[in-house]
């Protein structure tokens, strides 16, 4: 399309939405800018984490439940704008994953009722419906926090009703609320304390401003696609995930790191890694890059190559990855989990589990449903939904076993007619201790205030390493550290996993424990985990110390204090 053509094209987008009635149609293509714009984003919103650890998945629930939400419109016919944006709420719902993304299904769900039985949209209605998406919100959550993406959606419900004094033009009113979402996100700091400490402003919010940002964005004709050269720190290339599924033309995963020439040009440097293979990233820390990329067999050395033209290449490592696939797929034959039976009447258990070792161990304690899920992969309140839909019972317990699922397996709960209770399990050594007093023919009430009182008999440890820099909890925290964390608290850095595991040990009361189990996971070997168990041992002697294999990511390990 050359510029003159692009700019007719501009003009008669920007009149469509403009001059023409924004009805059910004009939604479908808002909905989708604001999803492109936040894909566009996605990594800029997992960066705004508080803590340094490998959690930062606000951008990819955020985006995961906006997909959802134009999932459930993108084939619709439907004129109507408010039975539209009712199908597009209902998608956020079954769709939406972490607490980001369950309160944006809420903020959905509010602007559906504002414009419920709407025709096409005007000003007036928009406003209401701000409104309503600020009163939802709110009321979907117990504690409401300020400085979050909440006090944003209040700070632009109230920008839409002060817009509406000078325009009834709803493009205006939406103007208006772009803006002030904007400035509402660089004040959260101000509002929340741990925001300020931690340099950064809240992630949810800011995700929410790209959505309403996006659909301007298109009325503009401005451009929502990925920029051609992006770059994350190195700590946050997550080259496991993209090894997920493997595309033919993806034979082998090659990774380079590279020190670059004075002149390194980084959007030509993607561009000739266009031209070698697919799945590029590019990550970059103290002057140091690294290059990911997957191509076919035959040019798997044309990478390096072409790296080297361009820098001093300090390492190199090749994958075959059709063979590690086959690998993974052998590994997950033999380690079945085989869960328990249920029967009608019966009470049910069902959980969240980061590891296939965790799974296994849960499955010996009885679950009936295990839904994957844990840090950086929320499952959705439908992937929920569904563990415990079809099982021939009426009486389901859900053990999250993460702060960022409680609100979707909530969620999940008021989606059924079954008695369904979530007991809040943030960690998995809370689920574990919560799974002890499950009796599946117990009394249900019974059950569940036995489940919940085994949370306050358990402490949850956590070894992982810093993806940035930051000084949080008193703690000083260098990029590339093994970090510890006590119930959530940061409480150590250290240079090395051993000594983050004693310092973890050394920063709590270890009379008052009679038995530690680590779960180490899917980045450590078994060897390096019975080493570091034996030293515990050595310096605690009085502790019962017990190991076992989670498998999980992210996490070198997740220790249970009882």
């Amino acid at each position: 399309m050359n510029s003159e053509t692009q700019q007719t094209y501009i003009r008669r987008r920007q009149n469509r939405f403009r001059t023409a009635p924004i009805d059910g149609q004009a939604l479908k293509y808002l909905i989708y800018a604001g999803l492109s714009w936040l894909r566009t984003n996605q990594e800029t919103v997992n960066a705004l984490n508080v803590y340094p650890v490998p959690d930062g998945d606000t951008g990819i629930n955020m985006v995961l439940t906006m997909q959802a939400a134009y999932d459930e419109i993108a084939d619709s016919p439907e004129q109507n704008f408010g039975n539209m944006i009712n199908a597009v709420a209902h998608g956020a719902l079954m769709g939406a994953r972490g607490n980001s993304g369950v309160i944006l299904s809420q903020i959905w769900r509010g602007l559906a009722r504002g414009l419920d039985g709407i025709e096409v949209l005007d000003g007036p209605n928009l406003v209401n419906a701000f409104s309503e998406a600020r009163d939802t919100a709110y009321q979907g959550v117990v504690r409401p926090v300020e400085g979050t993406i909440l006090t944003v959606a209040k700070d632009i419900a109230r920008a839409a009703e002060a817009t509406l004094v000078d325009t009834e033009d709803p493009i205006a009113i939406l103007e208006g609320v772009v803006k002030e979402a904007d400035e509402s996100v660089e004040r959260t700091p101000d509002l929340l304390d741990v925001l300020k400490k931690a340099g950064v402003v809240d992630a949810g919010g800011k995700g929410l401003f790209y959505i309403l940002e996006g659909m301007i964005r298109y009325i503009n004709g401005q451009p929502l696609d990925t920029p051609l050269a992006t770059v994350q720190p190195l700590s946050r290339m997550s080259l496991e995930d993209a090894i997920g599924t493997i595309e033919p033309g993806q034979d082998y995963e090659i990774v380079v790191d590279f020190r670059p020439h004075d002149i390194f040009d980084l959007r030509k440097f993607y561009s000739g890694l266009e031209e070698i293979g697919t799945s590029i990233q590019v990550g970059e820390g103290e002057g140091l890059y690294r290059m990911h990329i997957h191509v076919e067999k035959d040019r798997r050395y044309e990478p390096i190559d072409y790296t080297m033209s361009l820098g001093t290449i300090t390492k190199v490592y090749i994958e075959n990855l059709i063979e590690q696939m086959e690998e993974i797929e052998r590994q997950a034959r033999g380690s079945a989990v085989n869960l328990s039976p249920v029967e009608p009447g019966q009470i049910a258990a069902i959980t969240v589990s980061p590891g296939p070792g965790i799974s296994r161990v849960f499955a010996s304690l009885g679950v009936a449903g295990i839904v994957e899920g844990g840090q950086t992969m929320n499952p959705s309140t439908e992937d929920i939904l569904n563990a415990f839909e079809g099982l021939p019972t009426d009486k389901v317990i859900v053990l999250p076993n993460n702060k960022n699922i409680i609100m979707a397996a909530k969620n999940s709960a008021e989606l059924t007619v079954k008695q369904v209770a979530v007991i809040p399990t943030r960690s998995i050594p809370q689920g574990l201790a919560a799974m002890f007093r499950l009796l599946p023919r117990g009394d249900f009430d019974e059950v569940v205030a036995e489940m919940n009182t085994a949370l306050e008999e358990v402490d949850t440890g956590e070894i992982t390493t810093a993806i940035r820099s930051v000084e949080v909890d008193g703690v000083k925290v260098k990029e590339g550290e093994t970090i510890a964390l006590l119930n959530g608290k940061l409480v150590s850095s250290a240079q090395s996993l051993e000594e983050a595991c004693i310092s973890l040990i050394e920063k709590t009361d270890t009379s008052q424990y009679e038995l530690l189990t680590l779960f180490y996971g899917a980045d450590v070997s078994k060897p390096e985990a019975n080493h570091i168990v034996d030293i515990i041992r050595a310096a605690h002697p009085l502790l019962e110390v017990e190991l076992q294999d989670g498998g999980q990511p992210h996490y070198q390990f997740i220790i249970s204090f009882e």
